[in-house]
């Protein structure tokens, strides 16, 4: 188990900031960066507390979400441009509870 946990932290030594800001590109004569919300977990454990490690197990995951990106405009400061329909899905949720936490307190005033 001290072998797979060392393995993992090696894997992911650089995961962080280098993960979340791409590397820049250049388009169309100008340099952009792309940006992402980046999330990983891990877990593991035995079955039943077995000191000998029969019945262990675990596992991992993640995402990446593209936010957008960062480029310099015509004056020369930075601006972020985010991505439309990573946007319009997180408005989405965002509207969603702010209309139902309008219609609970319209009722709560009858």
């Amino acid at each position: 188990m001290a072998d797979a946990m060392k393995s993992l932290t090696e894997s992911f030594r650089n995961v962080g900031v280098s993960r979340a800001y791409g590397d820049p590109i250049r388009l169309g004569g100008k340099e952009i960066v792309p940006v992402a919300l980046v999330s990983f977990g891990f877990g593991g454990g035995t079955e039943g507390g077995d000191p000998e490690g029969a019945g262990s197990g675990g596992g991992g995951g993640g995402f990446v979400f593209p936010l957008g990106v960062y480029t310099h405009n015509d004056g020369g400061r930075l601006t972020f441009h985010p991505n439309p329909l990573s946007l319009t899905a997180c408005l989405v949720p965002l509207v969603g509870a702010v209309g139902l936490a309008l219609r609970g307190a319209l009722r709560a005033r009858r």
